[in-house]
């Protein structure tokens, strides 16, 4: 189940609001203009689904978001627990850092926990199976896949070349709770 913790970013441990209805949390990150919703394939995708299949699935929903924001690309990025670059990629995401462009993902299946450092509180967003989540272009975030990450996810870009990162150097995502 989907949810969101909101912490100050000087209070790691001690959570200011919390919850798991995805209306509330949809509200609440509304309010820092973080787009979070609820989307449902149409059609069933079966087990390790071919990425041409899962945007099929869903390609209505992309349309929209692409009339809507002038997106140019996506594309489908699946990570297994037996990958043998998890945890490199997992230490790079951790990594406190901003794009020039929205960070949108779409969880086909899995899970991943977004962790977003604005106006002085950490907001962490446990996204799941039909969770869509649209980052604004410039929000210091991380991003935890978890140690044994299994999920597949759609990634929409505004930049064709796909995800550029700009790292801040700052180690805040070292005092917040992980995903496991």
């Amino acid at each position: 189940m989907s949810g969101l913790t909101i912490f100050s970013d000087q209070e790691p441990q001690q959570p200011l609001w919390q919850s798991r209805d995805a209306q509330a949390i949809g509200q609440q990150l509304a309010q820092i203009g973080v787009r979070f919703e609820r989307w449902q394939a149409d059609r069933e995708l079966g087990e390790n689904p071919d990425p041409a299949v899962v945007i099929a699935a869903y390609q209505h929903q992309i349309d929209r978001l692409v009339a809507e924001k002038g997106y140019q690309s996506w594309d489908v990025i699946s990570m297994r627990p037996d990958n043998a670059q998890r945890e490199v990629l997992r230490s790079k995401f951790l990594s406190e850092h901003t794009h020039g462009e929205d960070e949108v993902r779409f969880f086909v299946e899995g899970a991943g926990l977004f962790c977003l450092h604005l106006d002085g509180k950490i907001f962490q967003i446990l996204c799941e199976k039909n969770d869509l989540i649209s980052v604004p272009a410039n929000t210091r975030h991380w991003f935890d896949m978890g140690s044994a990450p299994n999920f597949t996810a759609i990634r929409v870009f505004d930049n064709p070349e796909g995800w550029v990162a700009h790292f801040t150097g700052d180690n805040i995502a070292d005092a917040y709770p992980r995903l496991d």
